[in-house]
């Protein structure tokens, strides 16, 4: 007992003396500049009493404490801040204007050191030379054009098992604006062909536009992965200490009203030429939607993963007319589990097309 005791003292010391050290540490840095606002934080326990709410919450919290502090806001768990940025400008000029300096990851918990083999995997590890390995192996290795190329028969594979499965169930699935879709593969397609080929996609405007309007409507992640950076750093006239966790918030940058006229809106024709629809979803120019993050940690798999989506999009759509069941409107409230999904399953009528 006694030996726990001493234990677990040590532990509360070693932690007040460690922050203590940051506050030493962080006085030269932050002599002018202070930490973006937040709430109240009682020091070493920080915000953690504030926070008892179920995690389902914590975004509308911090949506909640954007609107009243502005587009940086920072909490405390434990002596750690964590930033939350919900500004596009503020994005860009981290990510992109000073990408080395805010392309690195947090020191992991001890759990996230044992499962990223103590960030040795290309998401999690320290910007830096393993870093720049690990993205060099992948970017030759598995995403080059030709690799790409070389594993359509396992999206071929996985499109069998999706069209039969739909064939055999019947009526579930997605919907979408699928008279003006189905008809702009048909011009592509003609009507002989079962499948639409990956190199038909390239002709279909409208399938890619339906496919970014997605991405920004409903990411699949409304926060991209933890960044922090390599020195204490001043980002609009705010500090940003090197042991601080920064969350860039995806959605409110995909649903900002002053980029996007209704927002809320589905509209796929807001991505069309003719209709301001020049995007770089890279965000190296400005960033107006991230669903892939932006600067050095982009994600380096995300041309592989908007083909994937229009690949399997176009396919459904030209083997299934999709309709909605009578009486049954379409609830488009999102969860969290691996990644967003609908918080209530969707019911439509499939009808085979051929």
């Amino acid at each position: 007992m006694e030996t726990w005791f001493i234990i677990v003292i040590s532990l509360c010391i070693s932690a007040l003396l460690k922050s203590l050290l940051n506050l030493t540490t962080n006085n030269k840095v932050s002599e002018n500049n202070k930490l973006p606002p937040g709430p109240y934080t009682i020091p070493i326990i920080g915000n953690i009493l504030w926070l008892r709410k179920p995690f389902s919450e914590f975004e509308h919290i911090i949506r909640k404490l954007h609107a009243k502090y502005g587009p940086m806001v920072t909490i405390f768990i434990g002596f750690r801040p964590a930033i939350f940025v919900a500004d596009r400008s503020f994005a860009h000029k981290a990510l992109v204007q000073n990408g080395a300096v805010f392309a690195d990851r947090p020191t992991p918990s001890p759990t996230d050191a044992v499962l990223s083999s103590n960030q040795h995997n290309i998401s999690s590890a320290y910007y830096g030379p393993t870093w720049r390995l690990f993205r060099r192996n992948l970017s030759s290795e598995i995403l080059h054009p030709s690799r790409v190329k070389s594993y359509s028969h396992a999206r071929k594979w996985v499109l069998d098992i999706l069209v039969n499965r739909l064939d055999s169930q019947g009526k579930r699935g997605s919907f979408l604006r699928g008279k003006w879709l189905f008809v702009e593969i048909k011009g592509v397609v003609g009507d002989g062909e079962k499948e639409v080929k990956e190199e038909d996609l390239n002709k279909m405007t409208y399938l890619k536009a339906v496919v970014l309007e997605g991405l920004r409507r409903h990411p699949p992640g409304h926060f991209v992965l933890p960044h922090a950076v390599t020195e204490d750093v001043v980002l609009d006239g705010y500090l940003v200490p090197k042991n601080a966790t920064l969350n860039f918030m995806v959605a409110e940058m995909g649903w900002d009203s002053r980029v996007w006229e209704d927002p809320m809106e589905f509209k796929p024709e807001r991505f069309l030429s003719g209709e301001d629809g020049v995007l770089d979803i890279t965000g190296s120019r400005e960033i107006k939607m991230m669903p892939f993050g932006a600067g050095r940690r982009i994600c380096p798999a995300s041309g592989l993963a908007i083909l994937h989506l229009e690949y399997f999009v176009a396919n459904l759509v030209w083997n299934f007319e999709w309709k909605a069941v009578d009486g049954v409107e379409v609830d488009l409230s999102e969860k969290l589990e691996f990644t967003m999904v609908m918080k209530n399953p969707l019911k439509a009528h499939l009808s085979p097309r051929r």
